[in-house]
C-alpha cells in the first residue's frame, strides 16, 4: 500500500477546507514556471500597454521549453518564479474554497441524498468556483502582473513587491483595480472548477466501480491526469482571455468581451490557444500534484485527529 489506505472515517469540512489549500500551495511551488510560461506565451503579441517585454519585445517565446530557456537566459532563473508570494496567497484563499468546499455544497445540493447526478456537482463547482474568485481575485491580479513582468528591467519594472503592487494598483485604478478581470476569472473558474473537480471525481468512481483499482493513489493519479487534460481543452480561450485583460493597461480594452474581439481580429481564432501546451502542462502536472497530496493530506489529518483523540 502506498501512501496513506482508504480512511474509516470521512474527513470533515475543516480538513478538507485547510488540506485543499495546502495541496494546492505544494502543487504551485512545483509547477511554477510552466505557469509563468503560459502567461509569458499568453500576453504575447500584444501591441500596446505595460505588458511589452524589454526593448520591444526582443525576446521572442516559442513553445514551453523555450520560453522558459529564454527567461533564465534573459532574465534569471529566478524570473520564473514572479509571482511566487501572490501565487501562494492565491492558492491558500482560493483552492480551500473551491476544492475544499465542494463536497459540502454538493451535499447541500443534493440535500444528504447518497446519489449525486451531474447536475448536482456541476452546480457545486460553478457554485464554489464562483465564492473562490470573490475571495482570491486581487491576489490573482498580483500573480499575472508579476509573471508578465520583465525581471531585471528597471524601465518596465512596475512592482517592486508584492505588498507594492497590491499598493500601486489601488491607488492608480482604484478599488477595482484589484478585482479587474473578475467576469472573466468567474467565467473561466466555473468552467475550471466543473470540469476539473466533475472529471475527477467521475473518473474517480468509474475506476473504483469498473476497474481493479481501489480508492488509492494509481487511481488518483490517473484521475487527476484525465481531468487536467479535459480542463485545459474545454478552458484555455478564457484563460487566454482572463489573463490578457488582467495584464492590461488602464483603458488598453474597455472590457474582457472588448479584449476577446481585438485577439480574434487582430490575432486570429488560434490566439485562444496560445500557450496551450504550457496549460497543458501545468494543470495536467498540477492537477496529479495537488489531486494526489490533497487525498493523502485528507487521510493523514483524519489519522492524526483519530490518534490525537484516543487515549494510550
Amino acid at each position: 500500500m502506498v501512501g496513506f489506505g482508504p480512511a474509516d472515517v470521512p474527513p470533515t469540512a475543516a480538513v478538507k477546507f485547510i488540506g485543499a489549500g495546502t495541496a494546492a500551495c505544494i502543487a504551485d511551488l512545483f509547477t511554477f514556471p510552466l505557469d509563468t510560461a503560459k502567461v509569458r506565451l499568453q500576453i504575447q503579441g500584444e501591441s500596446s500597454g505595460t505588458a511589452k517585454a524589454s526593448h520591444g519585445q526582443a525576446a521572442k517565446y516559442r513553445g514551453v521549453f523555450g520560453t522558459i530557456t529564454t527567461m533564465v537566459r534573459t532574465e534569471g532563473p529566478r524570473s520564473l518564479y514572479n509571482g511566487l508570494v501572490a501565487g501562494l496567497q492565491r492558492q491558500m484563499s482560493f483552492a480551500s474554497v473551491r476544492i475544499g468546499l465542494y463536497d459540502s455544497v454538493k451535499q447541500f445540493y443534493t440535500k444528504g441524498s447518497e446519489h449525486v447526478g451531474i447536475g448536482s456537482r456541476l452546480l457545486a463547482g460553478c457554485t464554489t468556483g464562483a465564492m473562490a474568485v470573490a475571495v482570491a481575485q486581487p491576489t490573482d491580479v498580483v500573480k499575472v502582473r508579476f509573471q508578465a513582468q520583465v525581471s531585471g528591467c528597471t524601465t518596465n519594472k512596475r512592482y517592486q513587491g508584492t505588498m507594492d503592487a497590491y499598493r500601486t494598483i489601488a491607488r492608480e485604478e482604484g478599488f477595482r483595480g484589484l478585482w479587474k478581470g473578475t467576469g472573466p476569472n468567474i467565467a473561466r473558474n466555473a468552467i475550471v472548477n466543473c470540469t476539473e473537480l466533475v472529471t475527477y471525481d467521475l473518473i474517480k468512481d468509474a475506476l473504483i466501480r469498473s476497474t481493479p483499482m481501489t480508492d488509492d493513489l494509481p487511481c488518483h493519479f490517473t484521475s487527476a491526469f484525465g481531468a487536467g487534460f479535459c480542463t485545459t481543452v474545454i478552458a484555455s480561450p478564457v484563460d487566454v482571455v482572463k489573463t490578457r485583460y488582467m495584464n492590461s493597461a488602464q483603458g488598453q480594452y474597455s472590457g474582457a468581451l472588448n479584449c476577446a474581439v481585438a485577439m480574434l481580429t487582430k490575432e486570429g481564432p488560434m490566439a485562444f490557444y496560445k500557450g496551450f501546451m504550457p496549460s497543458f502542462l501545468r494543470l495536467g502536472s498540477w492537477n496529479v500534484v495537488m489531486f494526489v497530496t490533497y487525498e493523502q493530506l485528507k487521510r493523514a489529518m483524519m489519522a492524526a485527529r483519530h490518534n490525537w483523540a484516543t487515549p494510550l
